[in-house]
């Protein structure tokens, strides 16, 4: 008999720049699905009170945020970000990984994702104004909360106890 335990998946938040709106998303989702949610930041973050939801604070610096979600992530556990360095570790320790915008990153569009925020940080840096994101929007969200449920909808679920 295999004694090897496989951990519950948990969704990991890249907390600094995840909006409230998509936070909300993922509060209600954990208690929906009675599943982990924790956000990580190097700033302390609010939450409701929940035995599900949490919040990590890690010391300030570079990725200091982004090491502790990959440290802490587990096959097939779910990452939140809209960092794409991030998101191609998530992948590469076989994480899931979507934006808060819905938008799934995967093995094969991390390559054209990472060139592209390569080549706009190089603009940046030359003094070419390049612009933010666009605003967020009602499909965004509805992107998103689509992404999470298909998410949800695959994970094995547990016999309730008799």
């Amino acid at each position: 008999m295999n004694t090897t335990e496989i951990p519950a998946p948990h969704i990991w938040v890249d907390g600094d720049a995840c909006p409230g709106v998509i936070k909300d998303i993922l509060f209600r989702a954990a208690e929906r699905a009675k599943i982990h949610v924790t956000l990580v930041a190097n700033q302390r973050l609010s939450k409701p009170p929940s035995r599900y939801i949490h919040a990590l604070q890690v010391r300030g610096g570079l990725d200091e945020a982004d090491n502790e979600i990959v440290d802490r992530l587990h096959r097939g556990d779910l990452v939140v970000t809209q960092d794409i360095p991030l998101a191609a570790r998530v992948i590469d320790k076989g994480g899931v990984a979507i934006n808060p915008r819905g938008e799934r990153y995967t093995a094969d569009n991390m390559a054209e994702r990472l060139s592209m925020r390569n080549f706009m940080e190089e603009l940046r840096g030359a003094g070419v104004r390049t612009g933010g994101p666009s605003s967020f929007h009602q499909r965004d969200r509805q992107s998103f909360a689509n992404q999470l449920d298909g998410w949800l909808a695959q994970l094995p679920r547990t016999p309730t106890a008799m």
